[in-house]
């Protein structure tokens, strides 16, 4: 599936898509140096939460999809060097709205656990 959204996207920051279909996406990043909070190589949530992100919109897959909030938690740390995927799913759409759900798994565990509410908009968010 063509992917119709989020095309300038750093995918070494956000993740590379691995699958893509009507309501879902799976998404894997490598976690590197540059991603670590600390000298233990414990990696920031925020990279973690971008990739989450990133496979929601990718799930919802439409030019104008934007987050509208996210109600999240992040199960375990993650170390440099760790590789995480990340599935979302969208289990509910009541107009421009769209509930999606998003796990990002580490060697078959669960890290993190999000509903992301996205909405798809009639225009651009940025254009006048």
């Amino acid at each position: 599936m063509k992917i119709d959204t989020h095309n300038k996207i750093d995918r070494n920051l956000c993740g590379k898509p691995l699958e893509t279909g009507e309501g879902f996406s799976r998404v894997e990043l490598l976690l590197t140096e540059n991603m670590a909070a600390d000298e233990s190589g414990l990696i920031h949530g925020g990279f973690v939460f971008g990739l989450a992100d990133y496979a929601a919109m990718i799930a919802v897959n439409h030019p104008n999809v934007v987050l509208g909030s996210a109600d999240v938690k992040f199960l375990k740390p993650l170390k440099k060097g760790d590789t995480v995927i990340a599935e979302a799913r969208v289990e509910n759409i009541t107009g421009k709205k769209h509930t999606v759900r998003v796990t990002v798994e580490n060697l078959k565990t669960k890290v993190f656990d999000g509903v992301f509410v996205c909405f798809v908009l009639e225009k651009h968010i940025l254009s006048e």
